[in-house]
């Protein structure tokens, strides 16, 4: 096994305000329906979750194998990361999601909202034998020192063990990097996590376009990087006004997400 952590991440902004549940369940189920209108889903599988108790352990997360453009608000599971007899019930999750999102949310409360997904050119970064996210433009240098990466992919994540290295490894980063796997976003809000993935899927695209042209990478110094990094976090609020964006087009053409 082979884990690699880069530099923590931090802000200085404080938290925002608690949702209700129902704004919650809203924002996620719209968070499903968005995630297949830029082709990020995967079949009926991958997960995203959101906590609702102040200690992060209650959580709201998709069934079992639905698509995620079906997914509404009241769809969603509340579940216990604490409750020992999930997997017994006859409305027990997926048991990877279970594995990755219940021992993320029961050991990480910073981790309120946690997006795992295999969208195309974030998997295609994770299958090479370095998936660091080099800081060649500014969307990826937006990222320098917040992604924790994970080697030590062992299969499906479904074991006690597999989810305890993610959660251990994605430590306070908003993204994981999981080798040969795919890509888990944390965050403190639905919007917040959306945007990472946004432009953590963009990043992979022209890190991954800058490869195929089979010239020398500018690489940025790691000064100018964290630079760069350093002055995307006046923009957090880029993210809510796209995430709204987003809703509005739903309220417009798919407003049960909010059923």
């Amino acid at each position: 096994m082979s884990v690699v952590t880069e530099v923590a991440f931090g802000t200085s902004e404080s938290k925002p305000e608690r949702q209700s549940e129902q704004a919650l369940r809203e924002d996620l189920a719209a968070a499903f329906r968005i995630a297949v209108r830029l082709g990020w889903h995967e079949s009926v599988g991958n997960h995203f979750s959101a906590a609702v108790s102040e200690d992060g352990t209650r959580f709201l997360m998709n069934p079992k194998w639905w698509h995620f453009s079906e997914i509404r608000a009241s769809d969603l599971l509340l579940l216990d990361a604490n409750d020992n007899q999930v997997m017994e019930k006859d409305d027990a999750p997926d048991a990877s999601a279970w594995c990755i999102h219940g021992t993320v949310h029961r050991t990480n409360p910073k981790a309120r909202v946690l997006f795992h997904v295999h969208p195309p050119h974030a998997t295609a970064l994770a299958c090479l034998a370095d998936p660091s996210m080099k800081p060649v433009d500014l969307n990826t240098a937006r990222f320098f020192g917040k992604v924790a990466v994970d080697l030590g992919f062992g299969g499906m994540a479904d074991e006690a063990e597999e989810g305890r290295r993610i959660a251990e490894t994605l430590g306070d980063k908003p993204v994981l990097m999981m080798g040969n796997h795919g890509v888990s976003i944390a965050a403190e809000t639905v919007p917040e996590a959306f945007e990472h993935l946004y432009f953590f899927e963009r990043a992979a695209e022209i890190l991954l376009k800058a490869y195929a042209s089979g010239q020398p990478l500018a690489v940025m110094s790691d000064n100018l990087a964290a630079k760069t990094a350093a002055e995307w976090e006046p923009y957090k609020g880029m993210g809510y006004a796209h995430f709204d964006y987003w809703k509005r087009q739903l309220d417009r053409s798919e407003p049960d997400y909010k059923d």
